[in-house]
């Protein structure tokens, strides 16, 4: 069930709904997002922890402008620095020396730039290629700072060196360097200043007071490890060895505070509540968070490139928060929480070609008590954690399997969900237990050989058969660039006994979001897969060749449909689509071991016949009728 989205959805149906994960952190998340809440109760809460807690945090970021005037520090702003090989000079890691700029530079165009001779902090455009520095005159180029990619350059010898070898040789993390703050002036003004000697004897001072608040027992942080795998590999290798390495001093000091007060309040759902937006929190206080700037969201949380990646120019941001922060405990317990509460009492949806809200289709959520692990009563809901290829759920007692699987070889979620369970356990509720060390299960589907991907994925997928009953269907979503993803899916869903009668293309994770982003040819879409099991499917067979005809027509009648809706398709979601319906127009006479190898034997001839799709000429052809009889839109395209 992931983080439950579609167990809400089902609520809001009115659907009896059973929810199921292996991992006990979004069991924790669906419990709490499901469970009753009362806002007055949680209101009071927060105000509570506001008037204690919280003036104790944003006292750690009080300090002085140039002008003696009392401020609240926004964010401070930090860069990773190795020593030379060759001089043993210390060496910052700047991929440039522009540290802030607006997320719409051509409206806003004015930069932030630290100037590498003085350390000053002054003000430039974004488009500049030589800027003069305002303290000391020095010409330079702000988008060439020290480091290219895995390479950086001494700035005193001028020696360059592997970043990653010289990590190693430190066999710890990379230590920082304070450079610059954004503070809050008493007027509301937010101003970029440079980090001074006051700033830094304030955080010595907090490290000195982390000290003493472990050593006294005071104190509970995060005593996991790391374990290798395929998203740790990075922060390993920076030498990320604890999950308490991902914080500095100060953080720790504010959430350790925190987590701690939240964990003293009076048991219920609303403390589950608030210690579920302190894991939110999380994400963006650490030290693996960088700055997106201004115009948007300050902070870009760790998880943006689904890897635990290790930020050279990290971003503190103050814990608790000011009216102005991003990332805060308060400002998300404002604009995640709250809004979250008042979705639940009066649930929408979005109007169909405008941002308009639509009220009254569903009833209030959130006022359901959760039942135990069994068929609850009508729109009930019930939820547990474990295996789901052993639910011991009774035989056809389910109309429809809603899910959405992992990618074999892409985000192993349990290893980035360890980092929040590490501070979870801190403080047992709900699905949370003491004495877990990891999420980590060797039943989880999540496996880099697709071999053992597609064998745990079928076992799931056998279970699901057992509980559907005869006209239940499954259905999921899906996407992969690789041939081999895409057979052992096949391996998977058809050794189980269903056959793929429908794929619908959606968008799925925005375009803006990082992984998408900085890819060559990104997957925009998902293929929303609908399976029966296979002796109710009456659909003829179709020969190999046949379905690749009829799958390339489908997917090209599907892209143009999202062209005119204004998604531009790309070759990635055009694979996807194809892929999704060959196994569709295989029909009914397709069987596990044939399934497979007909696809792995045809999927150059389909890729290579959707590679000569005009996929910009998509919005210019006139619309076809849904499903398509002929070959006629595929000749049209070619």
């Amino acid at each position: 069930m992931g983080s439950g989205t579609t167990v809400g959805e089902a609520q809001k149906l009115g659907m009896t709904v059973l929810g199921r994960d292996v991992n006990p952190v979004a069991c924790e998340t669906v419990r709490v997002a499901l469970s009753p809440i009362d806002r007055d109760l949680l209101l009071s809460a927060f105000n509570q922890l506001a008037s204690s807690v919280g003036q104790r945090i944003r006292q750690l970021y009080k300090v002085k402008d140039e002008k003696d005037r009392s401020c609240e520090v926004l964010y401070y702003f930090w860069v990773k620095h190795v020593p030379c090989p060759e001089c043993g000079r210390r060496v910052d890691l700047f991929p440039n020396y522009t540290f802030a700029r607006n997320a719409y530079p051509k409206k806003k165009p004015e930069i932030q730039v630290y100037c590498p001779s003085c350390e000053g902090i002054f003000q430039a455009r974004y488009d500049q290629e030589q800027v003069t520095c305002k303290h000391c005159h020095v010409i330079f180029n702000p988008k060439l700072g020290t480091t290219q990619g895995a390479k950086v350059t001494c700035t005193f010898c001028k020696n360059t060196f592997s970043v990653a070898k010289a990590v190693r040789a430190l066999e710890e993390p990379p230590p920082h360097r304070l450079y610059a703050k954004l503070v809050l002036s008493p007027g509301g003004e937010k101003r970029y200043l440079r980090a001074t000697d006051l700033d830094r004897k304030a955080y010595s001072a907090c490290e000195q007071w982390l000290t003493e608040e472990v050593a006294q027992g005071r104190m509970r942080l995060p005593e996991a490890k790391l374990s290798d795998g395929h998203n740790t590999r990075q922060a390993l290798g920076y030498n990320y060895t604890a999950w308490r390495d991902f914080f500095n001093a100060r953080q720790l000091l504010a959430l350790g505070w925190l987590h701690g007060s939240i964990a003293e309040l009076p048991e219920g759902a609303e403390r589950g509540a608030l210690l579920a937006l302190f894991s939110g929190t999380l994400e963006f206080n650490n030290l693996f968070a960088s700055y997106k700037g201004e115009g948007t969201g300050a902070v870009r949380h760790m998880f943006s490139h689904h890897v635990l990646k290790p930020e050279r120019m990290p971003i503190e941001a103050n814990v608790w928060g000011t009216p102005k922060s991003s990332g805060s405990f308060s400002s998300l317990f404002h604009s995640r929480l709250l809004r979250a509460l008042d979705y639940r009492m009066a649930p929408f949806e979005v109007g169909l070609g405008r941002r308009n809200k639509v009220f009254g289709s569903s009833k209030p959520m959130g006022k359901m008590p959760l039942s135990p692990w069994k068929v609850p009563e009508p729109a009930g809901i019930a939820l547990s954690c474990g295996d789901s290829a052993n639910t011991a759920l009774p035989d056809q007692s389910i109309d429809i399997v809603v899910t959405d699987p992992p990618f074999f070889n892409n985000v192993h979620y349990s290893e980035l969900a360890d980092f929040f369970y590490a501070w979870q356990t801190l403080y047992p509720r709900g699905f949370i237990r003491a004495n877990g060390a990891t999420t980590r299960r060797k039943t989880e589907v999540q496996d880099t050989d697709a071999d053992e991907f597609s064998n745990k994925l079928r076992s799931v997928f056998k279970e699901c058969r057992r509980l559907i009953r005869d006209h239940g269907i499954l259905v999921f979503t899906y996407h992969h660039a690789r041939p081999d993803g895409w057979a052992a899916l096949a391996d998977a869903v058809y050794g189980a006994g269903f056959t793929m009668v429908q794929a619908h293309p959606v968008c799925a994770e925005l375009a803006a979001a990082t992984p998408k982003s900085q890819a060559k040819e990104p997957i925009l879409i998902d293929a929303i897969i609908v399976c029966r099991k296979q002796e109710q499917d009456k659909r003829e067979g179709r020969s190999p060749d046949e379905a690749v005809t009829v799958a390339v027509s489908a997917a090209i009648n599907q892209l143009q449909r999202l062209a005119l809706a204004g998604h531009q398709p790309t070759k990635g979601d055009a694979f996807v689509a194809g892929a999704a319906q060959f196994f569709v127009a295989l029909g009914s006479g397709a069987t596990c071991a044939s399934a497979k190898q007909v696809f792995e034997e045809h999927e150059e001839v389909l890729r290579m016949l959707l590679e000569k799709v005009d996929l910009e000429a998509l919005k210019k052809l006139n619309p076809t009728e849904e499903f398509p009889n002929s070959d006629r839109q595929l000749q049209l395209s070619l």
